[in-house]
């Protein structure tokens, strides 16, 4: 991981300095080690609090829609499932592509700190990452853990080492941990109506309606959202009723239905560990099974299967068939 550092920020210097770019959008150090934060840097920044470690799990590619409407060139360094949503956002014209170097670097996966201390380890001072173990030095002695156990979960399932955009790829390839991201949308179908609506209910009623999914999803894109749009009847910042408690969700997943890329990022910022990420893979199991695979942001060229229309396609009435099982 030195090494990785050590050349994303010589990139980002040399860049910086010889003009190339204007910007460089990367992570900068948190309030504690494992607790870094997306930032952009410029050359006055002299790069300062900069780094790259286990714990920089977000999805940077949300700030290009923003930084790139001007004419400021941006270097990003983006991990390999984040290459999804920068294809997506490219797809939907919201960046500008031409304004952006993309500089691809490895991830074997992100930690969860949350997990680790999930295992009763309290008064962490520094973790040790070797690739396979965890060194854990705290106030009360040294513990070892396999970061398999406590990455996040989105990395549980990850989409690919490769990245499917980039200018130029730094550092090597590592393996990554793979597992069937569907097998809890399977076990939630599988439940009765009943069941799946109270598991829902007692879900949705954690939500403090803080927004950091919305601000954090990469396909969340509009200039004014309809729930920030007093003339949309939604508009709301606290749910002055439980129904209104569940539509923000349910209506935010209709919005992003076939353009989520499951970057997990509306799960991971979530500070009542709701299991948004649930929804949006509902409505990419379904769009496999109706329409064939379909994965958002693989490619600039495939177009998304709601946006198309065969002959082919399912028939509205399938919404009721399917509900009745």
């Amino acid at each position: 991981m030195q090494r990785i550092f050590d050349l994303m920020k010589e990139k980002a210097e040399k860049s910086l300095a010889d003009g190339t770019v204007d910007k460089v959008l990367a992570w900068k150090q948190g309030e504690f080690f494992y607790d870094p934060t997306p930032a952009l840097f410029t050359k006055d920044d002299s790069l300062e609090g900069f780094t790259y470690d286990s714990f920089c799990g977000s999805n940077l590619t949300k700030y290009l829609v923003r930084e790139t409407k001007g004419d400021e060139k941006i270097l990003a360094f983006l991990k390999p499932c984040d290459t999804y949503s920068i294809n997506q956002l490219i797809k939907e014209h919201r960046i500008k592509r031409e304004n952006i170097t993309i500089i691809g670097i490895p991830c074997q996966g992100k930690l969860d700190i949350e997990k680790i201390k999930a295992k009763g380890i309290k008064g962490i001072e520094k973790i040790e990452d070797d690739g396979k173990t965890l060194k854990i030095t705290t106030l009360y002695g040294d513990k070892e853990i396999d970061r398999n156990e406590v990455l996040l979960d989105k990395c549980l399932c990850c989409k690919g080492k490769k990245h499917v955009a980039a200018d130029e790829v730094i550092g090597e390839e590592y393996e990554t941990p793979s597992t069937d991201r569907f097998e809890m949308v399977e076990k939630l179908e599988n439940m009765t109506s009943e069941e799946r609506f109270n598991f829902w209910r007692e879900q949705l009623s954690k939500c403090i309606r803080c927004n950091a999914c919305r601000n954090a999803c990469p396909a969340c894109t509009c200039t004014t959202c309809v729930f920030d749009n007093a003339n949309s009847g939604v508009a709301s910042k606290a749910n002055p009723d439980s129904f209104e408690e569940n539509m923000f969700h349910i209506i935010r997943a209709f919005h992003v239905c076939g353009r989520c890329t499951d970057c997990g990022e509306c799960s991971r910022v979530c500070p009542q560990n709701i299991p948004l990420h649930l929804l949006n893979r509902k409505f990419i199991k379904d769009i496999n099974e109706l329409y064939g695979e379909y994965q958002a942001g693989a490619d600039l060229e495939t177009v998304p299967p709601l946006t198309s229309f065969t002959k082919e396609d399912v028939e509205p009435g399938i919404v009721k068939e399917r509900g009745a099982e």
